[in-house]
């Protein structure tokens, strides 16, 4: 399978307010591996930098001004992702600017999702780790990749961090040889008896963990009226009971 990674960097955070791609970074994968293509262009916007779009990325008119517009690059930015899985960061904002720049092209350009199907990290991190923080430094950090050389916003390192991040998200027991295992393992799996007249194991806890358990569940069951644990310990009390020999 064929992977590009894939940011952009822009005039502001609004394609409908006139903002436009002044960068773009990709970075090509197959079968999970960097193949060291990259794509990597800075472009003249023709526009103006919203406030505070200048400092996050370090961009300026005056640095852009001699650098190729969206529509001289085109077709060489089409050939490289046209087919592959485009793999971005909060999607929906890359793939709104980039769309709206192929409009600008003109209508026979189509749409980013004509073109490619994409898979958003951004999604993937909030089902990974919801409730949590799931920004590219903060999955940067959370995932052990480093980037403590981001000092500021760039669509070609950008999308190199998030290629190791993507990988992090992704990678699961199946990658690491487990699922082979275990298929290879199933047919051959030995029985084994289980004696329930042996006692079980029991785990001896100290008198001061028995007794801020005990103190944690009296604030339960002031303010619930019962605790869950108390009905677990009925259970596991009958359970006992029932494996006990005759």
């Amino acid at each position: 399978m064929r992977q590009v990674i894939l940011d952009t960097e822009t005039t502001g955070l609004s394609w409908e307010r006139g903002c436009r791609v002044v960068e773009i970074g990709c970075v090509e994968f197959v079968e999970r591996r960097p193949t060291g293509r990259t794509f990597h262009r800075y472009l003249n916007p023709d526009v103006d930098f919203e406030p505070g779009a200048s400092e996050v990325t370090g961009l300026t008119l005056d640095f852009l001004a001699d650098k190729p517009r969206f529509a001289e690059v085109i077709e060489e930015f089409l050939e490289f992702i046209d087919g592959a899985e485009l793999v971005i960061h909060n999607a929906a904002f890359d793939v709104g600017f980039l769309d709206n720049e192929l409009r600008l092209c003109g209508p026979h350009f189509g749409s980013i999702g004509a073109r490619c199907r994409v898979e958003d990290t951004l999604l993937l991190a909030r089902k990974r780790f919801p409730g949590q923080r799931n920004s590219l430094d903060a999955l940067c950090r959370r995932l052990g990749v480093d980037n403590a050389h981001r000092q500021l916003h760039g669509a070609l390192l950008d999308a190199q961090l998030l290629a190791e991040v993507y990988i992090g998200l992704t990678s699961g027991q199946t990658d690491l040889g487990f699922g082979e295992a275990a298929a290879e393992t199933a047919g051959d799996a030995l029985p084994f008896e289980i004696d329930l007249s042996r006692p079980r194991p029991r785990v001896q806890v100290a008198p001061e963990d028995f007794a801020a358990h005990e103190a944690r569940l009296a604030v339960l069951r002031k303010k619930a009226g019962a605790a869950i644990w108390d009905r677990l310990a009925e259970t596991a009390t009958d359970d006992d009971a029932s494996l006990a020999p005759a």
